[in-house]
């Protein structure tokens, strides 16, 4: 029985991350067609190329260190309870 829950937690937490990703492809998709409408200059490209690498490296790294430490330490006491009970 226990096998089950497993399961469906997985699929379910499979098709959370699935859907979050084609939002957040649709949101840069609706800001790719933005810029292509107002006329988007080189230069401009390039400020905003410069501007995330920026930004990146100060949110996003840390933000996806955290996600994947999460990540990790859920799956192995996931694992942990597994072993424990079977």
């Amino acid at each position: 029985m226990m096998s089950l829950g497993l399961i469906i937690v997985i699929i379910l937490l499979f098709m959370i991350a699935t859907v979050w990703t084609l939002y957040i492809f649709k949101q840069e998709e609706n800001k790719l067609k933005k810029y292509e409408k107002e006329g988007d200059t080189i230069e401009n490209e390039m400020k905003r190329s410069l501007d995330y690498e920026k930004s990146s490296l100060k949110s996003n790294v840390p933000l996806q260190i955290w996600i994947y430490s999460i990540t990790i330490v859920l799956s192995l006491a996931a694992f942990g309870i597994y072993l424990y009970f079977y």
